[in-house]
């Protein structure tokens, strides 16, 4: 699974905690204890003074946290144009989505084997924030025709509730006969599995009726705060095979290199003792001349 994350909602403005005064430093006290030694009441003076200075900073902080509220509205409206252009285009790249997925390492964790065939048919994925941001957000998920389900869209939906709570609801899966993903019960391994070493993990579509707990929702986090943002970063990761496979090539090709280097460093060798008899054979002829 992947690392546990935050809250999946969009944190509130919290209120920094007011300084709580001790006994001593309230202020109807220290006016009543006129007689406290000199530095102990610039103490208490300063106490009080930090306090009001703290109150200052929390309207502060009050006021910049409706100001973003505000920054984060206008431009969820003005990226809605841009991320239907992006729709528009992605459209046009066959099993973007699933590609982009299946690199994602925390998404591929949660991935088996017919996950990964059913989200071929995947087409569209949207992620839209609710207007007050804070309140909550939904993930839509569009697909074509297939042989799994019913559905053309599959959502999740994260919000507060009326008590304040983190909350969540989805779509009712409309599964075809036998295609249920999240009954089946074999643990084969998938392409994902066996790099990693373990068995297949839950099914993916299971995450549609997990709603145990909405305020820390792993995989709506990271879709919705790491992949919808910039998907193309994902999409583009090499494949890992590919890479091991060139590794081994340029191994290769280092080894016949050091192979043709050995070869041509004997031959040179070999060369050098032949000229080092001839030379040996020339002085001895020589030497007899001499002598004769």
């Amino acid at each position: 699974m992947a690392p546990k994350h935050q809250s999946s909602l969009p944190p509130q403005a919290k209120k920094p905690k007011k300084l709580r005064r001790t006994p001593a430093s309230r202020p109807e006290e220290t006016s009543a204890s006129p007689n406290l030694p000199k530095e102990e009441k610039e103490q208490q003076e300063a106490i009080e003074h930090i306090d009001e200075v703290q109150n200052e900073i929390d309207r502060l902080n009050e006021q910049a946290s409706e100001e973003i509220l505000k920054v984060e509205q206008k431009y969820n409206k003005l990226r809605q144009p841009v991320f239907q252009k992006r729709s528009e285009l992605i459209a046009k790249i066959p099993n973007f989505w699933v590609t982009t997925f299946v690199n994602h390492p925390q998404v591929s964790a949660l991935l088996g084997e017919e996950d990964e065939e059913a989200l071929h048919y995947l087409t569209r994925v949207e992620v839209t924030e609710f207007e007050d941001i804070k309140s909550g957000y939904r993930i839509d998920f569009y697909f074509d025709e297939n042989s799994y389900f019913e559905n053309k869209v599959l959502s999740k939906e994260f919000h507060l509730n009326e008590s304040g709570d983190p909350s969540s609801k989805s779509t009712e899966i409309k599964w075809k006969s036998g295609k249920d993903l999240t009954k089946r019960s074999s643990q084969t391994q998938n392409k994902a599995s066996r790099k990693r070493q373990h068995e297949e993990p839950e099914s993916f579509f299971t995450w549609f009726t997990d709603h145990s707990d909405a305020g820390a929702d792993e995989l709506g986090e990271v879709i919705k705060d790491d992949i919808w943002p910039n998907p193309l970063q994902y999409y583009l990761v090499p494949d890992m095979d590919d890479e091991e496979g060139e590794g081994e090539e340029d191994d290769d090709d280092d080894e016949e290199e050091e192979g043709l280097e050995d070869i041509y460093e004997e031959g040179h060798e070999d060369e050098g003792e032949e000229d080092e008899d001839d030379d040996e054979g020339e002085e001895g002829e020589e030497a007899e001349g001499k002598d004769d």
